[in-house]
């Protein structure tokens, strides 16, 4: 497993990957600090958080957009369930929660963005 540092809105991160994969890696945080850039600039104001969540939707934006143009699903497909499939945990099941409730903000968000 390689290890990558990228750098976002200044602030460095550090990444595991694949061996092999470091310069798809470092190249697609290039584009997302970019992107995020780009919101910080036309934000006003705006904790680093908010911008993020900017940028990913902004980001998520651009994908379905692309597959539209493609004729793809406008929404991600499902990954195939496991062959075998273990009961959550108690701790799974809170992050699993957490996770549905977080998707389902972001899903209205960008909702609501789609009207505007």
């Amino acid at each position: 497993m390689a290890r990558v540092d990228i750098i976002l809105n200044g602030r460095p991160y550090g990444l595991a990957c694949d061996d092999g994969q470091e310069q798809r890696l470092r190249e697609l945080g290039s584009y997302v600090d970019a992107r995020l850039r780009e919101v910080a600039h036309d934000a006003s104001g705006g904790s680093e958080t908010q911008l993020l969540v900017l940028t990913a939707l902004m980001l998520a934006d651009e994908i379905f957009d692309l597959r539209a143009e493609l004729g793809g699903p406008r929404r991600p497909v499902p990954a195939p369930a496991p062959e075998v499939v273990h009961a959550p945990r108690a701790e799974d099941e809170s992050v699993i929660a957490a996770v549905d409730s977080l998707a389902k903000r972001i899903e209205d968000i960008a909702a609501r963005l789609d009207r505007t």
